[in-house]
């Protein structure tokens, strides 16, 4: 009977080794995760659907990096002028937020290889006659764009050389895009990808005019000196070019914009 009673805990055992997996086998628990760091008001890349989920190019971007290097991302909505700070503290890992690499941005925080290239463009009112470029701003207009961005920059730019009455710096787009749409300013400087996702999530109410502007490379961040993520990252990047996926995201997410 102790030999049946013996045999028979062996057997349990072992089954309930298979149903975790076996022994010494990655699980869920043994894959790090990273916060991932965004303001979703920049769509394609970075907005949220009926249900508040954060959801994008960016988003499916890293993620996909992420499946390919063995790690899972959290993703966390916040101010742009967040983003930053929160990678400076560590209360951030990656932000995957459509962030430009510029010189002062690079003092803080480290850059991946870039994702996706871009420029500045004018959105004004479908209805607006008067402005067809940037070059039709005058000294009695106010224009908006979203606070940290360079479209900010290129706005308070604007102002500073006399060329706009006020520069409005708003913490989100979809706030500027309303104030264009309401005629609380007569004009939005953002990235046209953004400007285009915008004209078709609200047909007929905005529009860009004249050519783009400032040209500028989007890519991933992180804290400064983590050497180990950042070739993770630019690794995985890589092998989803190469391996097609990419081209997959720009066609789901970017390509049927400008279409």
């Amino acid at each position: 009977m102790k030999k049946i009673l013996a045999i028979g805990l062996v057997l349990v055992l072992v089954l309930g080794m298979v149903a975790c997996g076996g022994g010494g086998e990655d699980t869920d628990a043994d894959v790090p995760v990273y916060k991932a760091i965004t303001e979703a008001t920049f769509p394609p890349f970075d907005t949220v659907d009926e249900n508040g989920n954060v959801i994008g190019f960016d988003m499916d971007l890293i993620a996909a990096i992420g499946e390919d290097q063995g790690f899972k991302v959290e993703f966390v909505d916040m101010g742009f002028d967040a983003l930053i700070p929160a990678i400076e503290s560590g209360t951030g890992d990656i932000i995957t937020a459509g962030m430009g690499i510029t010189e002062e941005r690079a003092e803080k925080v480290d850059f991946t290889d870039t994702y996706y290239d871009s420029a500045l463009i004018v959105v004004v009112a479908a209805d607006n006659e008067t402005i067809n470029s940037v070059d039709d701003l005058t000294a009695d207009m106010k224009v908006a764009s979203q606070i940290a961005t360079t479209g900010a920059g290129k706005v308070e730019s604007l102002l500073a050389d006399g060329k706009i009455k006020e520069a409005v710096i708003l913490d989100g787009f979809d706030a500027c895009m309303l104030q264009v749409i309401n005629g609380d300013v007569e004009a939005v400087i953002v990235d046209e990808p953004v400007a285009n996702a915008y004209m078709a999530k609200q047909p007929g109410k905005v529009k860009t005019v004249g050519d783009v502007m400032d040209a500028e490379s989007y890519a991933f961040a992180v804290q400064k000196g983590n050497a180990e993520l950042l070739e993770m990252i630019n690794t995985g990047l890589q092998n989803v070019k190469d391996n097609g996926t990419y081209d997959e995201l720009v066609m789901k997410w970017i390509a049927g914009e400008t279409e």
